[in-house]
């Protein structure tokens, strides 16, 4: 028998095995969950190429849209681990390949595509009831399970209410050509529901025909048959599903057909049984760096285009000697309290202060970017206590941390202090200063 190592256990709990698939910032594994003997996928994401591609807030999103969306036909994540380097995203494993190999061999039978595309519905409507428009549909992001059922995947370009304008609408042109609505090419703000929508209809059509609806080898051109909505129907396609496409794939998002009405079609309602409720194990959240890292992975998402303010080379020198204080010199109040240097990041620093924080049952308010307050919850002898911790730079990996009180008694604060905030952060300081 292979020793563990050979195995390629991941957090104890993941037996590694074959490739399935890779992008460009991801590989995706077959993996065996060793305590349920399940079969999973798992993908492996690179921190530093997210980070260095901008793409932390779509990691982030994407993780937050997938706990959303817990839909039969929507593959599932599981959890999601990560280390100082990966992330990993263990999600759901669906054996039946992409549909868009099953179309790339012939076009599919009506009743069949009436299926796919009732699954279709039934789970970008649900992703709507929350809020979430997916905006890359297309055959290649629709995989088949085992029973031939249908699952949404790849939320990597999905869209939460957040990232609407002032106007209401999205404004970030993204998906694949052949299957973006006409508005997203415009530029002029869209609707990310009724863009879905029309997505949807260009995959039915696809499903029925075994060809896109709007083909040209010159992109151009092709978008102008979009901006149009022109394309001809087969003259195998029934008179219910062409009454049905050529309300849907209609140029004007206002006078397309809604999802609701597509639900209500005679020839969409044709056998189909809306899917039985999805039940989620209340614990399976995510579990993050349980192996001591102080990366984190919530908080490494959560500033990834921002910084913490540099720390003065003159406030560092007076911090580690208090014989040396220069700080007066400099500024108008001298700077209080306790000072650490770290070389963990400063989204990681804060997470372990936010650990600590609920430890102690204290609310944890955000002042500002790496500036948070640790409130207590009870009154003391001079009213509740509360901590303020800021994080600064000081160079690109080493990070200082002021912390002080800035409410409540001092004898409170000395002991919660050295009984257990010092304990608490000593694996995540490199020097204390002063």
């Amino acid at each position: 028998m292979a020793e563990p190592s050979e195995r390629h256990i991941l957090f104890g709990k993941y037996e590694m095995g074959r490739l399935l698939g890779q992008g460009t910032f991801a590989k995706v594994y077959y993996a065996r969950n060793l305590p349920t003997q399940e079969g999973v996928a798992i993908k492996v994401i690179n921190k530093d190429s997210i980070h260095k591609e901008g793409l932390s807030h779509q990691i982030k999103r994407e993780i937050s849209v997938m706990r959303l969306v817990r839909h039969p036909n929507v593959v599932e994540l599981k959890e999601v681990l990560a280390t100082k380097r990966r992330i990993f995203f263990v999600m759901e494993h669906v054996k039946g390949g992409e549909l868009f190999a099953k179309v790339a061999r012939g076009r599919l039978r009506e009743d069949l595509a009436r299926k796919y595309f009732q699954q279709l519905i039934s789970a970008v409507d649900f992703c709507h009831s929350r809020g979430v428009s997916h905006r890359d549909l297309k055959p290649e992001n629709l995989l088949l399970n085992e029973d031939g059922d249908l699952k949404v995947s790849d939320f990597g370009l999905s869209a939460l209410p957040e990232q609407l304008r002032h106007d209401g609408m999205l404004h970030t042109q993204c998906g694949t050509p052949a299957y973006v609505a006409p508005e997203v090419l415009r530029r002029n703000g869209y609707d990310g529901a009724k863009a879905d929508i029309w997505s949807c209809s260009v995959i039915l059509y696809v499903l029925l025909a075994g060809y896109l609806p709007f083909q040209d080898e010159n992109v151009m051109r092709m978008y102008q048959k979009v901006f149009k909505a022109e394309y001809k129907f087969p003259p195998w396609f029934s008179t219910d599903t062409r009454r049905l496409i050529s309300k849907l794939l209609v140029a004007d998002p206002n006078r397309r057909m809604t999802m609701t009405a597509v639900m209500r079609n005679p020839w969409f309602q044709k056998g189909f049984m809306r899917p039985a409720a999805f039940s989620i194990d209340p614990s399976s959240t995510d579990e993050i760096d349980r192996h001591g890292s102080c990366e984190q992975l919530e908080w490494e998402l959560k500033w990834p285009d921002s910084k913490p303010e540099f720390y003065n080379a003159f406030e560092l020198i007076s911090s580690m000697s208090s014989g040396f204080d220069l700080s007066n010199l400099f500024e108008g109040e001298k700077r209080s309290g306790s000072v650490f240097t770290s070389k963990c990041s400063a989204s990681a620093i804060l997470s372990r202060i936010e650990s600590l924080g609920k430890k102690l049952n204290f609310k944890m308010v955000n002042l500002k970017d790496f500036k948070v307050r640790l409130e207590g919850r009870w009154e003391g002898r001079k009213g509740r206590l509360s901590v303020t911790a800021e994080v600064f730079e000081a160079a690109p990996e080493v990070a200082v941390v002021e912390l002080a009180k800035s409410s409540g008694d001092t004898l409170e604060y000395r002991m919660l202090w050295e009984e257990e905030v010092r304990p608490a952060l000593k694996d995540i300081v490199w020097s204390w200063q002063g």
